[in-house]
């Protein structure tokens, strides 16, 4: 989707969308007491039920395997969605229409989107009717030339565009769709004529299965346009560089299998799927990009170092080693690791089915090769290796392609691979990498890493049954839950009442955060890195051991302090035991001093813990 929602419609989807009813759709939900409900997790296997939701608060939790979140949270996990897709499913389920907006331009007009994909969906079925008529012949001859039936077809959504400039703008006329929308959709153009014609189409769809445009393959000599493909033009809903063919179909095995095949074309993804490598996508209409690589990360997960695999199928010639060198170059996009499937014969998946069968497109994947090995083996050819000047040359471009290696652990080895490759000693290979670096280039030093940024630093997961961070953990569930409860100044507690990093770092997220609507949302969306999120999630759903009030939580808030008066107080005597009152009064005086004011200070907090 392009541009951005607003975040006031955000808000309404997460007011109106009740958690409990969303994920009833996919868990059985038992009444645990307290407002809240359990059942088996979806995330993970487990036989007893440890997946929480509350519905108050609008999270769920699960205490087996730590997922955690809202109701847009639950759907993008269970359904692979990314996060405007969430919303918009959410927003048309439960009656909010949303406005997109575009860096630095007006919103969008409320409601078009969602007029563009009814528009688009309706065009769907036009297309795929046509396919079974008379006039498609030509069409239905291109589907079974490349061994494609009618139920295929019909599995993928193929349709067919009527030669007559006028059918789809009539018939969706009818329907009750104005012209400004479908010239939005990108369905008919200025003077009104359909915008594909004489075609075979392919529905290009999100993972949310939102029929977001079409491309169109020319099947007729006498086509007035030119290009063997066409796509829709930009609109409301399709950005070329956001969207991959394919995704719907594929999206839960890729997040499965933590896998993406890349092929280049409708028939491909076809071919492939029908072989059973479900996890084929192609780009659409343009060259696979950073916003393509982003979607794939989504889909795979992102949980820090190489995460999955994605392979792009390539041609042995020319044009695919090029395709390859600048996917390479592409290659600090991935979360993944990244490979190469190479047919020899430069057959691609859909001519590979044809001719050798599904089992020969299942093999080339199989035989994927690192992106890298490729492209050094590629460089090799290209450099006469006999000549001391050749090998040089080719050292000198696959170490500055290896400077620019994400994974920099990686780089000794591709070095050392590089260097057998041409047949070097590999000190002279390090030595040419030396010359190069990820942001100087030849010639420059790399700069020394940055220091870590506190809020950058994971603080490690609590244990919840920890008896001796129990008093830590309810207190943190008290702010979270009912901070209305506490002063504004959180009862005068501290962030060194927290002994475990984890709870420190909540408690000083929510002290930054000013209490207000949507406090807990602006909380979770303020953390600084997701293990803090959703421990704040957990501690949102976890039950208290009652319903507090003000005196509550001052008392609680005392004990919580007491704990930490009481460990200044041993570390005060330990120091005052150290300290030679002859050789050093001034400093034995002021211990002794401090230890009297903490003494007087845990007396204070006692009676208040114990009101």
């Amino acid at each position: 989707m392009a541009g951005r929602i607003n975040e006031e419609d955000i808000a309404a989807v997460r007011e109106r969308a009740r958690i409990d009813d969303v994920v009833r759709d996919y868990v059985m939900l038992r009444n645990a007491g307290s407002g809240s409900f359990k059942g088996l997790c979806p995330f993970h296997d487990e036989k007893t039920p440890s997946f929480t939701v509350t519905p108050a608060r609008g999270f769920y939790y699960c205490f087996g395997c730590g997922e955690g979140g809202d109701v847009i949270n639950f759907l993008m996990r269970q359904q692979n969605l990314g996060f405007q897709e969430a919303v918009q499913i959410l927003a048309d389920r439960f009656g909010v229409e949303l406005r997109i907006e575009d860096d630095g331009a007006p919103g969008q007009q409320p409601g078009l989107r969602k007029r563009v994909l009814e528009a688009n969906e309706a065009a769907q079925e036009f297309f795929a009717a046509q396919l079974e008529s008379a006039e498609a012949v030509e069409g239905r001859r291109f589907l079974h030339g490349r061994d494609f039936d009618r139920a295929v077809a019909q599995h993928f959504g193929v349709g067919y565009a009527p030669r007559h400039g006028w059918a789809l703008h009539q018939t969706l006329k009818a329907k009750g769709f104005p012209d400004d929308v479908l010239k939005a959709a990108g369905l008919i153009r200025d003077g009104g004529r359909d915008f594909f014609t004489g075609r075979v189409l392919w529905p290009i769809r999100d993972s949310a299965q939102a029929v977001l445009g079409f491309g169109a393959r020319r099947i007729y000599d006498d086509d007035r346009l030119p290009a063997k493909y066409i796509n829709t033009p930009e609109s409301p809903v399709y950005k070329k560089s956001h969207v991959l063919y394919g995704l719907d179909l594929a999206r839960r095995e890729i997040g499965r299998k933590q896998q993406a095949v890349i092929v280049e074309g409708y028939t491909d993804v076809m071919a492939a799927h029908l072989a059973g490598v479900e996890t084929a996508v192609a780009s659409c209409g343009t060259a696979f990009g950073e916003d393509h690589a982003r979607l794939l990360q989504r889909l795979m997960g992102s949980q820090g170092g190489l995460h999955g695999e994605v392979i792009f199928t390539f041609d042995g010639d020319k044009a695919g080693q090029a395709a390859a060198l600048k996917v390479f170059k592409g290659d600090q996009n991935f979360i993944a690791q990244t490979y190469v499937a190479v047919e020899p014969t430069g057959l691609d998946p859909c001519d590979l089915r044809m001719q050798q069968g599904e089992a020969a497109v299942r093999e080339l994947v199989a035989r994927r090769i690192p992106l890298y090995q490729f492209v050094m083996n590629n460089i090799a050819k290209s450099y006469d290796l006999d000549r001391a000047d050749g090998r040089l040359a080719a050292a000198r471009e696959g170490a500055e392609l290896i400077s620019a290696i994400r994974d920099q652990s990686l780089v000794n080895q591709y070095l050392r691979e590089l260097a057998g490759v041409l047949g070097m000693d590999l000190d002279d290979v390090r030595r040419e990498a030396g010359r190069f670096n990820r942001r100087g280039g030849p010639g420059h030093e790399p700069p020394p890493p940055p220091e870590p940024e506190e809020s950058a630093v994971e603080p490690g997961w609590p244990n919840p049954d920890d008896p001796h961070l129990r008093l830590e953990r309810d207190s943190l569930k008290l702010m979270l839950q009912h901070p209305i409860t506490f002063d504004t100044a959180w009862n005068s507690v501290q962030e060194d009442d927290f002994t475990h990093p984890g709870y420190r770092a909540v408690f000083r997220l929510l002290s930054g955060v000013p209490y207000g609507d949507g406090w807990t949302d602006r909380v979770r969306a303020a953390a600084p890195n997701d293990l803090v999120a959703q421990l704040v999630v957990a501690l949102l759903v976890e039950p208290l051991f009652r319903e507090p009030d003000e005196n509550y939580s001052l008392a609680h808030s005392a004990r919580l302090q007491l704990s930490r008066v009481t460990r200044e107080i041993a570390d005060v005597k330990s120091r005052l035991q150290r300290t030679d009152p002859v050789k050093d009064p001034t400093g034995h005086r002021a211990q002794f001093a401090h230890l009297t004011q903490l003494e007087m200070k845990r007396k204070e907090l006692q009676l208040v813990g114990l009101a």
